[in-house]
């Protein structure tokens, strides 16, 4: 029940992931070809599949739409009722009082008036002055049913107009006497822009502008491979590949799209699940693995994505050969070429020409598989991206010659590509030590950087405590020797032993390896000195937590005695008072057991290689028994349950101990002195 709550979630992960891809995956439907004005074609023959029209560019129909819309003149509409309803108020209100004030002569002349500019037209001052900043020289004036070209320069507004009539006074009139009639009451606007007409005009002009220039026929030849791509013929393949794009139109299409999409890449994703689940289940139980590998996925493919769909540059310069590469430095190369088969698998479905694409990064692939066993050193990278850099150029001349029988097809642009490819696959070496940081792992080459004795904790370890410094220095070599046979990580346990007793910097003359003449144990209590022997551990992993050292190497520092005993001074105090109660917890080191092959590697080379030291022969029968006495003594004590040895392990470490051992402690031939002849 435990694996099927973890295995849920997982699975979840894996289908976000997929869904994400699929999500940037272009809608419609792909066309196959990247291409750019002024440069060659790089692909085979082109011919046209039907028969479409060569479109216009957007710039070509903006021209046109502006030269159409140049000519349009708007349509505004006059309203009669203004006219007759202003007249009537004035002649009310003259029949009320003002015939009072002005005599007949002024009546006739205000109405005459009033019926010119309505004629004419009074507009607000605000179209007024936006058929100005339009420079619209003549608009349509409709009157009912009926439209007139009208100058714009000939209408009035309510000011205009009242000057109008108090400047075009006759003679016989008095300004004055008519200023005082309020003739602005009667003044209002009568024109209007008659928006609805207006459109529907302007919409019809712009309906009448061809959106294409030209048909190509079924069959018709396009463009052939090495030929400069002209200005006709970009917008011929401009046209082939919008005409493409939207034979997928229309929501229920797009959904169908998604759909189809996320099938395809949650199954290549399934497909990884399953790959972990049957052969890599600590990879797939651990949850920051999951998201690293399922990272690398996304980042791969939505960097093709943006790539193909906005052509940036060439797929190929994309360095796919990064992952695998990452991967292999951090788990192993089977992870490693099933990650990149699945990245090459679901970027082919949106990269043109997808076989080619499929057989160069398979190859790509591969040739990590065998060229990167382990990346500790520069010179193995730069070996890597050569081989890859090689295989590109090799497979896909090789490619180009069996499909085209042709020297001058190959398109040499893509060496360059394939060099810059090269050149990317370089920042791996950096982008290892980004990873390390972000996500807490440990690279081969930070364990070969760490195991520098020159490393500042390294050298003050050699300065401090030489002893131990020593002893450090031969466990690394027994341990080591002992993780290759067995099959674990050998430069991890090496690191591992370096670092592994940095804790008795604390206290050095505390440790037996580290004392000349003076023992500080003999006016302790053995329950003291074990506490202070014991407290090595913490104060090591107080060094490495300090100095930041990878986690890796500081479970070394905390398993390397696990939840033993220190046995001298719990015997002693045992055989001193057989009768008192001990206080078990005094002297037993914090642990954790050892958990993985490498610790446990660990544990055993430290006790046996301190232990071979006390010694008095160290002949082959000796060495042994010390070996079987000591590992058997641990696994008796239950310090290696969590680790994960088999009996033949346990036996091939014993005999990999024995045999170092017997060269450490060889002993030398003496050299015979010089006689002296005289003598």
């Amino acid at each position: 029940m435990k694996q099927k709550r973890f295995n849920l979630p997982t699975i979840f992960y894996f289908a976000i992931v997929a869904l994400l891809i699929a999500y940037f995956f272009p809608r419609e439907g792909k066309f196959r070809y990247q291409f750019h004005e002024g440069k060659p074609w790089r692909y085979g023959l082109l011919t046209a599949p039907n028969d479409f029209p060569i479109y216009k560019t957007s710039e070509e129909i903006e021209v046109e739409r502006d030269s159409a819309l140049r000519k349009f003149k708007p349509y505004y509409r006059i309203d009669p009722n203004i006219q007759k309803q202003k007249t009537e108020e004035f002649r009310v209100n003259y029949n009320a009082y003002l015939h009072k004030k002005i005599s007949s002569a002024y009546l006739r002349y205000i109405e005459s008036t009033l019926s010119d500019l309505y004629e004419t037209g009074i507009i607000s001052p605000q179209a007024l002055e936006e058929l100005r900043d339009a420079e619209q020289e003549q608009v349509y004036l409709l009157e009912n049913t009926i439209a007139r070209t009208h100058y714009v320069s000939d209408f009035f507004t309510v000011r205009t107009a009242y000057e109008s009539i108090i400047n075009n006074c006759p003679p016989y009139l008095d300004k004055a006497t008519l200023q005082s009639c309020d003739i602005n009451n009667y003044i209002a606007e009568n024109v209007s822009y008659a928006a609805e007409m207006s459109e529907k005009v302007k919409e019809d002009i712009l309906q009448g502008i061809s959106l294409s220039n030209g048909m190509v026929q079924a069959g018709e030849r396009i463009v052939d491979r090495g030929e400069i791509v002209d200005h006709h013929t970009y917008n011929v393949l401009r046209s082939l590949k919008y005409i493409h794009e939207t034979k997928s139109g229309g929501t229920q299409a797009q959904s169908i799209i998604l759909a189809g999409q996320f099938v395809l890449v949650f199954g290549l994703m399934f497909c990884f699940w399953l790959y972990l689940w049957s052969f890599r289940v600590k990879i797939l139980h651990n949850r920051k693995n999951v998201w690293f590998l399922l990272l690398c996925i996304l980042m791969s493919c939505v960097l093709t994505e943006l790539c193909v769909n906005y052509t940036l540059f060439n797929v190929y310069i994309l360095p796919f050969a990064i992952v695998p590469i990452v991967v292999r430095t951090f788990f192993d190369s089977r992870t490693a070429l099933f990650i990149h088969l699945i990245i090459a698998l679901i970027c082919s479905l949106m990269v043109p020409f997808p076989h080619e694409f499929l057989l160069l990064q398979i190859v790509a692939g591969m040739v990590v598989t065998f060229s990167l066993k382990d990346l500790s050193e520069r010179s193995q990278l730069i070996r890597c991206a050569f081989f890859i850099f090689l295989s590109y150029v090799v497979y896909y001349l090789s490619l180009v010659l069996f499909q085209e029988a042709n020297l001058n097809k190959i398109n040499w642009m893509m060496m360059l590509y394939f060099g810059i490819n090269f050149i990317l696959l370089m920042f791996t070496y950096v982008l290892v030590y980004m990873l390390e940081k972000t996500f807490g792992y440990v690279s081969t080459i930070t364990l070969v950087e760490l195991s520098n004795i020159n490393n500042p904790i390294l050298k003050r370890l050699s300065e401090t405590c030489p002893g131990t410094f020593q002893h450090s220095l031969q466990v690394s070599i027994l341990a080591a020797e002992a993780a290759n046979k067995i099959g674990a990580n050998a430069q991890l346990v090496r690191t591992g032993a370096l670092y592994h007793d940095i804790g008795k910097m604390a206290n050095p003359a505390f440790f037996t390896e580290n004392q000349s003449s003076v023992n500080p144990h003999s006016q302790l209590s053995y329950d003291q000195s074990a506490r202070i022997i014991i407290s090595h551990v913490a104060e090591g992993v107080k060094i490495a937590e300090k100095a930041m050292l990878p986690k890796a190497v500081i479970n070394f520092i905390r398993t390397h005695h696990g939840r033993g005993k220190a046995k001298y001074f719990y015997n002693s105090f045992k055989n001193q008072y057989p009768d008192r109660p001990i206080d078990e917890e005094a002297f037993t080191y914090p642990g954790p057991n050892p958990f993985s092959k490498e610790t446990a590697v660990l544990m055993m080379a430290d006790s046996v290689e301190a232990a071979s030291r006390s010694l008095k022969e160290h002949t082959e029968e000796s060495i042994r028994a010390l070996v079987n006495k000591i590992i058997d003594g641990q696994i008796a004590d239950g310090l290696m349950r969590n680790a994960p040895l088999t009996f033949k392990d346990v036996e091939a470490i014993k005999e990999i101990f024995v045999e170092k051992l017997k060269t450490m402690f060889h002993t030398r031939v003496s050299y015979p002195d010089l006689k002296n002849k005289e003598k």
